[in-house]
């Protein structure tokens, strides 16, 4: 087992930011359960994910923000058959470019707002847009409308523990540490996260206890009318305008 590294930092808050819930049209509500990966994973007639989401550097550096990233580059386009891995010298080249050098981790907000005006692996986000991590349904939302949720979240103590025993991470004492996943998958039960190399569970209740913040990311094939029915497109672009002038 590779040694896993931490390094979000904690919730940056812009007034600016646009929100998830703005967007939703009156009445649309999620399936009781939504697998992405396993789309990604059939699409692309593969199944490994340390395949297809390496750890990224992230047994070096505590780049996981760019990692987390890396996997959105895999899945959005696993989404329409095609397979792009992003490479770990990527990873690390704008993780290192982003901190100044230094290994000192990184700000979601601060990494989004990178990524939507600068291409990585040659893919760049539309947009994003924030959702409240205490409604559920939101979240859900967003992984079944646009293939996953980027999250940040408080590190429980028995996280690494869990991971390494194939457990699903549950509450528990918090650390001071911070960490960056992407989620691709949700039931009644919990979700699914990649990270480190692989996939972990989650509960809900984790995500209650220890989630801080939460990012639907739009890729470019969310222009289509058809990409995300529910969500007005239209208006987050008259919006986005706004915020811009």
């Amino acid at each position: 087992m590779p040694t896993c590294r931490f390094g979000k930092h904690p919730p940056k808050h812009d007034y600016r930011t646009l929100r998830f819930q703005r967007y939703l049209a009156q009445g649309v509500s999620p399936l009781p359960s939504c697998d992405v990966l396993g789309r990604v994973y059939s699409n692309l007639k593969v199944s490994d994910p340390t395949v297809l989401f390496p750890i990224d550097g992230n047994d070096t550096y505590g780049d996981c923000t760019i990692a987390a990233l890396a996997h959105a580059v895999t899945t959005f386009n696993g989404m329409i058959d095609k397979e792009v891995v992003p490479t770990r010298q990527s990873v690390v080249k704008l993780y290192l470019h982003l901190t100044g050098g230094l290994d000192s981790g990184l700000n979601e907000l601060d990494v989004l707002n990178y990524w939507r005006k600068h291409p990585f692996s040659s893919e760049k986000v539309l947009a994003y847009v924030s959702i409240d991590p205490k409604h559920h349904e939101h979240v859900q939302l967003a992984i079944a409308m646009f293939g996953g949720v980027y999250l940040g979240f408080h590190v429980q103590r028995d996280c690494l523990k869990d991971f390494e025993a194939r457990r699903p991470w549950t509450p528990g004492p918090l650390t001071h540490d911070g960490h960056a996943v992407l989620a691709v998958a949700y039931d009644q039960e919990g979700l699914t996260v990649l990270t480190w190399g692989n996939t972990q569970k989650a509960t809900w209740a984790w995500w209650d206890e220890c989630v801080d913040e939460a990012y639907a990311l739009l890729p470019t094939a969310a222009k289509d009318s058809d990409f995300a029915k529910g969500f007005s497109f239209k208006q987050l672009e008259a919006d986005l305008a706004d915020v811009a002038a």
